[in-house]
């Protein structure tokens, strides 16, 4: 996603990451960065921005990830090095075609930064539900509302001018035909949103969410995450939806030389093999997955299962699961609602 920062703005690509309440971008000057196709962000050239102090409310120390340099009165963030934490103006494109600014966004401004990145981003925009998620800095001027539409893996991997979408306000309400919600659930943690799997579905079998008797409350079982690319169930649960797969496609099996995906086949010569409908049942939404973002070309004699087994008895919805659907967020109504969409166009 592309946005701009700073006085004068300066573009800047980030990864949508609901699963984190932290935006930030790398700045100058850089001690140690990664490769990035857009210059980084130089805070000197910007006339807006300033860095917080210690005392500075938002510098809340309870949100984990936050400190302070006591010896120049600087808030810092601590999760790959340390990072100062600014405020800074942020640009957005609206559906009018005019740029949207909001002033005072605080972000974190990396110079020292660990971690594997691609060279299409410069950072990360945080869509959590923590106090510092941009979400919520904004709130009076979307209450609550946003909404994206990610591209298939398979049209991002070979056209890098293909982008996905993201909308803010009432721009993000997702409303119409076809359009299915499930409801949001809270759980101690503040920062994630939760939905609850209760099946998958393959054909007309079906797989369901069975959980041990020590695991609780087995409301929202499930965290969409935009920034973890992979989907991850428990084993229990994936143990069994393996084998249905394994006899409901009719592919020559063949291993991963990476030994990073359990189930994997070879595909015709389109890149695909033909798999049965299927569908992830969440409360009151059932969601028919593209085949093509369940099995996901990993090379080009290789389609690999995108569902991962997990020791964890909660379930991650990954970006590539996501894809082809325009999904919106109503914080307001606690919901989360679907639209199978071609997300190559903006919504």
């Amino acid at each position: 996603m592309k946005i701009s920062i700073g006085t004068p703005p300066v573009d800047t690509l980030v990864i949508v990451d609901t699963g984190s309440d932290l935006t930030w971008t790398q700045c100058e000057p850089c001690v140690d960065c990664f490769k990035q196709l857009i210059p980084i962000f130089n805070p000197k050239n910007s006339s807006s921005y300033k860095t917080i102090g210690c005392e500075n409310k938002i510098c809340d120390r309870e949100e984990g990830f936050l400190t302070c340099n006591d010896k120049n009165n600087t808030c810092i963030y601590e999760v790959y090095k340390d990072q100062s934490h600014t405020i800074e103006t942020f640009r957005f494109a609206s559906t009018s075609g005019k740029n949207v600014s909001i002033p005072d966004i605080a972000f974190g401004c990396g110079r020292s930064n660990g971690g594997m990145f691609i060279n299409a981003t410069s950072g990360f925009i945080g869509l959590g539900r923590g106090n510092l998620s941009i979400v919520n800095q904004m709130h009076q001027e979307i209450k609550g509302k946003f909404s994206y539409c990610l591209i298939p893996f398979e049209i991002s991997s070979t056209n890098p001018n293909a982008t996905s979408h993201i909308n803010f306000g009432d721009n993000a309400v997702v409303s119409s035909p076809g359009v299915v919600s499930t409801p949001l659930f809270t759980k101690v943690e503040s920062t994630l949103y939760r939905l609850n799997l209760t099946a998958i579905s393959l054909g007309n079998k079906r797989v369901e969410y069975i959980f041990s008797e020590s695991s609780g409350n087995h409301q929202g079982n499930t965290i969409i995450d935009s920034g973890t690319a992979l989907t991850f169930i428990p084993d229990f649960f994936y143990a069994s939806l393996e084998i249905l797969l394994i006899h409901s496609i009719n592919a020559t099996r063949k291993d991963d030389p990476s030994g990073a995906f359990n189930l994997c086949y070879e595909p015709k010569e389109n890149g695909t093999i033909d798999v049965p409908k299927i569908v992830a049942h969440f409360t009151n939404a059932d969601l028919e997955l593209s085949p093509t973002s369940v099995f996901a070309k990993v090379a080009d004699d290789l389609v690999c299962l995108t569902i991962m087994a997990s020791n964890d008895e909660n379930s991650i919805f990954g970006n590539l699961l996501q894809s082809s659907f325009l999904i919106g967020f109503d914080l307001v109504a606690n919901t989360v609602s679907f639209k199978p969409t071609d997300c190559t166009y903006k919504h």
